[in-house]
Order: structure tokens, then sequence, then C-alpha cells
């Protein structure tokens, strides 16, 4: 009765939609129209990605921080590694970009080897003063540059870390952005349009090749080229599926109608992310070839049914009608189950996966709308499809392939469940060799230059990802307390022996080039003062950071003077590593500060970017359980049978787990890109099976619950569409190996991994699972078989 029921709406939709043929195109028209208008709200995202929800601890630590020193990601360092820097000519055009940089309005404070400023002590004032440490006049002369190098690495251990490698001698500046600027739009116009094309112009004068880096740089240049790659993911997915697609189907007109459809789909979701004011992420930027390699799907399924219809009866309006009365159940299902596979992703409690989430399942189910829609009212103006349109039903290669899959389910079910066994074994082994991995700078193109860079900064100063240390002393002046500045010293002392970490930065530098400067430079100094000495040294210092301009310091206290920081920089560590260092930082923490004195805090963007990547693991998990669980229930209420929907998760599920074996053999770990592949993979592959199911449903009521005629008679009908899909989304995903980002790489590539897997699993395993379930039924129709054959030979 249900059954009744159901195709009764289906058909009367189908009604619907061929009676009001040009209504309907006026409305996709004028929806296509209004989305496309609101392409004008799209823009590039200008911060980094936040995988934590916002009320997670790690992020209320580092607001917290934010709220007391500002955005901590403005720093952009330029470095050399050349022998040949210090000759007046070189030195001369360092001065002019430096110089300009310095004019900036972007530009809060450089600090660099031109302007470079050195205590000193004023014993008639009793304070230090701040003087430079180039005299400009002289830079004219080889000789005075030489001792400006010499006096550099050997009499300003300072600087050291922070502004040159003593060791290698690589020498590197300083620029601060504007705090407010830096995450807006004008970061981009400062870093392309100002700072990128005055870097070209040292490196053509000099020959001196510039290492370039820190966030605001890497991200602004990353950005850029993400959004050169929106374009090329595009027509790469556009030109892949639209010739397979041809290829199958060998006609020109299904080729051009399924390419309408499709571009439609991409202006709809360009215009989804602008009509939610959302911005273009990583994530969101692969929206529109998703959208494409999923929709053509849709055309695939609904034209190859179209032909079908047209090669059994030659009647166009009744093949019409029952793609979408026969189809159109089905296909809901199957993006249903894709919409629900990104669905998950909104419950994550991250913005980032929420809009993408969102957005993507939006649209799988607008293009399944539209492609509902189009292809019918379509086709109803169109001539009947010639025999040449029709002949890729027979072709050979695809009869030779269902005959193969039919007589292995008939007869060689053991050697599938065997086989099934043996991956799942594989892959087990592979799980538990997988590692957890998540870092800012992971995710970027290796080819690019400044990834090059990057690894410079790793080998010279330890790293460009800020980590940030915060100490509240929970008293106004609470910072210089000598008890409070040797804490920090012995904190800096643990930080500096760590590997992964660069030299640290904090008020205690200043405090121990005061020593110095007091003692007339001399370097022997540089260490914090004796309690007999630290009265007047500190004296003295107070008065030479009073100029807010030239203090490099006023960065590291508040202006209460209660909150203390330390700043250091880290390498391109994996989660596992940081776990580490964390640990070992935390330690030396509840070692050197009393809870009841101090509030220590570790923070800093790398740190929220790794916390967050673990974060992500364990609720994608749990997002792909439930994803797993409602597509369960939705397969349920279709099929009414626990069977068959058991049947179909254990089928879906094994390419999963074949994939993160394979992830763990050869050592792909789970990141964020990565770690998405399970629940849109799941998502769509299961597509297939709930194809497969419908179409064995209907037929075992057409059969009067005839199993084994109903498995086969399913499986040669759907196994077409299987194929041709399976290929299309195979290669459509594909695709995104194009990519020069790392995630964006690994993410086209294992999905389309396991939906190669899918698609075997979904042709051999499910129709062998489901004559497994229904042995007995399946035996009962042999033994009256049998007796059919002997009544009718006596």
């Amino acid at each position: 009765m249900k059954n009744a029921i159901h195709v009764g709406f289906w058909e009367k939709v189908a009604r619907i939609i061929l009676k009001n043929r040009i209504t309907i195109l006026v409305l996709v028209a004028a929806l296509t129209i209004f989305l496309g208008y609101q392409w004008k709200n799209l823009a590039m995202t200008y911060t980094e990605a936040n995988l934590l929800p916002k009320n997670h601890i790690a992020n209320k630590d580092y607001q917290k921080f934010l709220d007391k020193f500002g955005e901590e990601g403005n720093l952009i360092v330029i470095g050399f590694q050349d022998k040949k820097f210090f000759t007046p000519k070189n030195y001369a055009a360092w001065n002019e970009l430096m110089t300009g940089l310095k004019k900036s309005k972007e530009v809060d404070l450089v600090v660099s080897l031109n302007d470079l400023k050195k205590l000193e002590k004023d014993t008639v004032n009793q304070k230090f003063v701040l003087s430079p440490f180039i005299d400009q006049s002289k830079t004219v002369d080889p000789a005075y540059l030489k001792t400006v190098q010499h006096d550099l690495f050997n009499n300003l251990p300072f600087y050291e870390g922070l502004l040159f490698n003593k060791e290698s001698g690589s020498v590197r500046s300083a620029i601060y952005m504007n705090k407010a600027l830096v995450n807006t739009a004008e970061r981009k116009t400062f870093i392309l349009e100002n700072l990128v094309p005055k870097i070209d112009k040292f490196e053509k004068t000099t020959g001196i090749d510039l290492k370039v880096s820190g966030m605001p740089y890497i991200r602004t240049i990353n950005a850029d080229n993400m959004k050169g790659e929106i374009g090329l993911f595009i027509g790469a997915a556009l030109f892949t599926v639209s010739l397979i697609f041809f290829f199958f189907f060998r006609s020109f007109r299904a080729t051009f109608i399924s390419i309408c459809i499709l571009i439609v789909g991409v202006i709809w979701s360009f215009g989804t992310l602008g009509l939610f004011h959302y911005k273009i992420t990583i994530l969101t930027a692969i929206i529109p070839p998703l959208i494409i390699v999923i929709g053509i799907t849709n055309c695939i399924f609904l034209i190859n049914k179209y032909q079908q219809e047209i090669k059994l009866h030659n009647n166009q309006a009744k093949a019409l009608q029952r793609i979408i009365s026969k189809i159109g159940v089905s296909t809901l299902m199957t993006n249903l189950t894709t919409a629900i596979g990104f669905a998950t992703f909104m419950i994550t409690g991250n913005d980032l996966l929420f809009e993408f989430g969102l957005v993507t399942s939006i649209n799988v189910i607008s293009v399944y709308l539209l492609t509902l829609l189009i292809v019918p009212i379509v086709y109803s103006f169109m001539s009947l499809p010639k025999e040449k349109h029709l002949y890729h039903l027979t072709k050979t290669y695809i009869s030779t392939l269902l005959d193969f899959v039919e007589n292995v389910v008939k007869n060689k079910r053991k050697v599938i469940y065997t086989i099934y066994g043996l991956l799942l074994v594989f892959s087990v082994i592979g799980v538990s060799q997988m590692k957890v991995s998540g870092s800012l700078i992971g995710e970027m193109p290796k080819s690019a230059s400044f990834f090059k860079d990057i690894l410079f900064y790793e080998k010279e100063f330890n790293g460009v990802m800020p980590l940030e240390i915060m100490i509240d002393t929970k008293k106004k002046k609470g910072v210089m307390k000598a008890s409070t500045i040797r804490k920090m010293d012995e904190l800096q002392n643990t930080i500096e022996e760590m590997p992964e970490l660069a030299k640290p930065v904090s008020i205690v530098n200043l405090v121990k080039y005061s020593k110095q400067a007091f003692y007339n430079g001399n370097p022997e100094y540089y260490q914090l003062p004796t309690s007999q000495e630290q009265t007047f040294i500190l004296g003295y210092a107070k008065n030479a950071t009073k100029n807010s301009k030239e203090n490099l310091m006023k960065a590291y206290v508040d202006s209460t003077g209660q909150y203390a920081r330390i700043t250091t920089f880290m390498k391109d560590i994996g989660t596992d590593e940081m776990a580490k260092v964390e640990k070992k930082l935390h330690s030396k923490i509840d070692e050197i500060f009393p809870k009841d004195r101090y509030e220590v805090t570790v923070t800093g963007k790398a740190l929220v970017f790794q916390k967050g990547t673990s974060y992500l693991v364990d609720n994608l998990i749990e997002s792909l359980i439930f994803a797993i669980l409602v597509i369960a229930i939705l397969m349920l209420y279709l099929f009414r049978s626990f069977k068959m929907v058991f049947a179909s998760v254990i089928t879906n599920v094994l390419p999963l787990c074949i994939t993160s074996g394979l992830m763990g053999y050869f050592g792909i770990p789970l990141k964020p890109s990565t770690i998405l592949v399970f629940s849109i993979a799941f998502g769509i592959s299961v597509d297939n099976a709930i194809q497969f199911m419908a179409k064995y449903k209907h037929d075992l009521i057409q059969s009067n619950g005839k199993v084994k005629k109903s498995v086969f008679s399913a499986l040669r009908e759907t196994g077409i569409s299987t194929f041709y899909t399976s290929v299309v989304l195979i290669l459509g995903f594909a695709t995104f190996t194009l990519s020069s980002f790392s995630g964006t790489i690994a993410l086209g590539g294992l999905i389309s991994c396991t939906l190669a897997f899918a698609m075997f699993a979904n042709l051999l395993v499910l129709p062998a699972l489901v004559l497994t379930f229904e042995k007995k039924k399946a035996k009962k129709e042999d033994l009256e078989g049998l007796e059919g054959n002997t009544n009718f030979t006596n």
C-alpha cells in the first residue's frame, strides 16, 4: 500500500514537471540570475582556519592573549645568507628597501640592520640612551661595513636569534604590520603591490636572493595561489566529466545538456556562498568542482534511464514520466545520503566546517532538483535519441563486465567473502600505523617559493610559526620584580634548549642588554643583573624605553606591568611532537611559577591549530558514525529491512577501512584535509548501493518475491550506471590532484581511491550479501525450479 502511495506521488510529480515546463525554466533562469548577482559578496578569507569551537579552552586562552597584547601574527621577516651583502652598493639598496617599507602606513615598526639601535650608558643623566648602531655617513666605506659586520655578530647578543644567526651568518629584518590591518584586504594590497615589487627590485639590483616569510606574507601568497586554483579546478572538473560522459554516451546533445546543468550548479554554489556572506577558504573553494563531480552522476542516472526506456518501448512521453517517477525517488535518496555526508561537518562546532557542510549539502540537493527538472523538460522538446546514442547500452565491454560480475556473485561468494576478510585484516594492520598530524604550513604548496623560504627560516632561525607564553603576575608592575625576571629567564633557558623552538624574546632580553650597556657594551655582561646591580641598572633601563617608536620591548609587557609575554617560534612539527613540546613547557612552568602567585598560559596560532587538528579527528570520527547511522535510518525507511540496510552499510564501510589502511602503510597522516575524506566518500559511495537496493526491491515485488531473479535483474540494470558514475566520480575527484596544495591533493586522491574500492564492493559484495541473507528464499526458489523441470519431463 505504502509503495503504491509512493509511486502515485512521483507520478504526480512527473505530471506537474512536464505540464509546467516553460514556467519551471523561467523560475530556474530567475533563480540563476539572482544567485549570480550574489557573487558581488564573494571575497577571499584573510584569517587562518580556526578548527576549534569558539568556547574551547584553547580559543579562550588565545583570545585572552589577544585582548592583552593584540594580534600576534603580524610579523614579516626578510632575510638572506650572502657574504656579498656588506658592500656599499648592496647596503644602500637594503637601506632603500627598509626605509621604503618603514614609510608604509600598513607598517608599525621595522627592526633592521640599517636603523638598528644599541643601548649606551649616559652617566651624566644616569640613564641608557638608544643610539644608532651604524653611522650612515660612513656606509660608502667598504672597510667600515666590514667593521659593522664584525660588531653585529660579536657584540650584540641581544639581537642574536632575532636578527641574525652568528654561526651561519644569516641576517634578517623584522617588519611588524599594523595589527588593525593585518587581517583585512589591505594586507593583500601591501604585500602584493608594495612589498613584493620592492623585494624584486632589491634582488635585481644586488643579485642577493631574499628569503621572505612570516604569517601575514604566507597567508597572502597562499590565498593568492588558492584563488588562482579555483578556475583550474572548475575547468579541469568540467572537462574531465564531460569527456568521460561523452565517451560513454556518444551523444553531443546529452553532453551539452549535462554541461549546462553543471555550469548552472557552479553559479548556484558560488551564489550561495555570496548569499550567506561566507568567505572563500581552502574548503569552500572546492565546493563548485565538488558540485560538478557529484552533479554529473544525476545526469548519468536520468539520461541512462531515459535511453533504456526508449530502447525498451520507444515511447518518449512514457520514458520521460518514468525517469521522474522511477529514478526520482532513488536519486533523491542517493543525494540525501551525499548531502548528509557533508552536513555532518555542521555538528563539529567549527565555523569553517559548518560553512562548508551547509553550503555543500544545500547545493547537492539543489543540483539534484535542477537535474530532475531540466533533463526531462529539455528532452521533451527534442526528438527521440538515435540508435547510435543507445549503442552504449549493449556495448561488449559492459556486457562482459556484467557477465563476469554475475558469474562471480552466483558461483564464488566464498571467494568474495575471503577477499573481503583479507582486505579487512590488511586494513586493520594499516590503521594501527596511522598518525595524526597538523600544522599551519603542512597543507601549503611544497613547490611554492615561500615554502622553500619557510625551510630556510626553520634551518636558520628554528621556524616562523608563533608560540606565545603569557604570564599573569596577579599584581600591577609585578613583571619587573627581580623574582619574576629570574623565573622568566629560567623558562627561556629551557626553551633555548629545545631544538623545535627558536630563541625566545621577552622583557628579560632587554634587562640583560641593559646590564651589557651598563658595562660599556661588553658582550660578556649580557646576563641578568645581580641583586646589588639590579636597582640602578633597572632605573637606567626604564628611561631607555620611553620613546615608544623605538621601543622593541613595548609589546612584551602590558601597560599595567601585570602581564608579560614570551614569544618564540616553532618548526613545522607534527601533532605528536607538539604534544611533547607542550608537556615539557607545562612541566617547567609548573616547577618554577607557583600557581597561587602566577597564572601562565601557553598559546599562539601554531598551538591552536595543532589542538584544532586533534579536536577535528575526534569529532569527525563521531560525525562519520553519526552519518552512517542517519543514512542507515533513511535506508531502513526506504527498504523496511534490517538485513538489506546492514548489507549496504557493511559493503560501503569496507572501502573506508581499506583507504584508512593505505594511509597507514604509505605514511599519510590524519590531518584536516584527509579527515574529510571519510564522511564525503561514504555519503557518495553508498549512492550506488541505494540504486541497487531500490531496483532490487522493485523487481522483488514484480517477480512475486523471487530473490535470485530480482538480484541479477537489478545488477544488470544498475550495473551500467554504477560503472559509469563510479568512473566519472573517480576521475572527477582525481582532478583535485592537480592542486599545488597537499591537502587538496590528498582529498582528491583518497576519495578517488575509496570510490574505486566502493565500485567493486557495490558490484560484487552487495549482491552476494543479499543472496546470503536471503539464502532460505533462494534455496526454496531452486527447489521449486527443479520440481517444475521434473514435472515438465514427466
